[in-house]
């Protein structure tokens, strides 16, 4: 049935014309960083890790989060019009299901934003003129960065589920992005996800997570926070008997 419902979900994006904010807010995320590198090199003298630290900043800090929070929003939009909510609470459907599949699809879809953001980075540090080598962080970064996204992905879920705003979680999502980012100041940041977000890609500090026990607690910490959205939605979604 799960793969029912993934179909489903696919069905009713791959029209939409929300593709092209996943490519076009890596690219201006890029692009000012990339910029803001060129112009500061007599400061930023560590051609790769420095050119990370402008457009990881920019990408990791407002538009990924911002991004993740659209396509939350989007994808609960078609349930929120035409008492479309009662239709899908009657299908045979289990609600899990229901709440996985939209996950796993904007799981992939961050995936795919992980990919671009890669790209464009090895292309800027190119176009640049580069000398060194990659840095060996990197898969690493990328691969913190998605998987804190996907926790940042359930919470707004349910958030949008719950709120028929398409607007107002995306403005949710914005604060928690300055609440994160204080947090990772006040070194309180591996109990936010925003700010395990910051954390786990290397935004401000390329040292990242240093020990061992620093990256089981990422991990666990943010699937403690897919597991509580999920059981919230769960639980909602039982208790509310009729979408008008």
């Amino acid at each position: 049935m799960i793969v029912q419902c993934l179909h489903a979900e696919w069905l009713k994006l791959r029209h939409s014309r929300f593709w092209y904010i996943l490519i076009i807010l890596p690219i201006i995320s890029t692009f000012i960083g990339s910029i803001n590198y060129y112009f500061n090199q007599g400061i930023l003298q560590n051609e790769w890790y420095s050119l990370w630290s402008q457009v990881s900043l920019f990408y990791g800090e407002f538009f990924f989060p911002i991004l993740i929070a659209i396509c939350c929003s989007l994808i609960w939009r078609l349930e929120h019009f035409n008492k479309n909510w009662n239709l899908l609470m009657t299908m045979p459907v289990s609600l899990p299901n229901i709440y996985l599949a939209k996950l796993f699809t904007i799981s992939l879809m961050l995936l795919f934003v992980q990919g671009v953001f890669f790209l464009l980075y090895v292309t800027a540090g190119a176009v640049i003129g580069f000398s060194t080598s990659l840095p060996k962080e990197l898969f690493g970064w990328l691969i913190r960065g998605w998987f804190a996204g996907v926790a940042i992905s359930a919470l707004q879920l349910t958030l949008s589920m719950v709120i028929r705003s398409f607007a107002i979680p995306i403005g949710i999502s914005l604060c928690a992005s300055f609440i994160g980012l204080g947090l990772y100041v006040l070194d309180l940041g591996i109990f936010f996800p925003h700010s395990l977000l910051t954390l786990g890609m290397g935004v401000i500090s390329q040292t990242g997570l240093p020990s061992l026990m620093n990256h089981i607690a990422f991990f666990l910490i943010n699937l403690f926070y897919i597991i509580i959205s999920f059981l919230f939605a769960m639980e909602w979604m039982r208790k509310k008997d009729v979408f008008a």
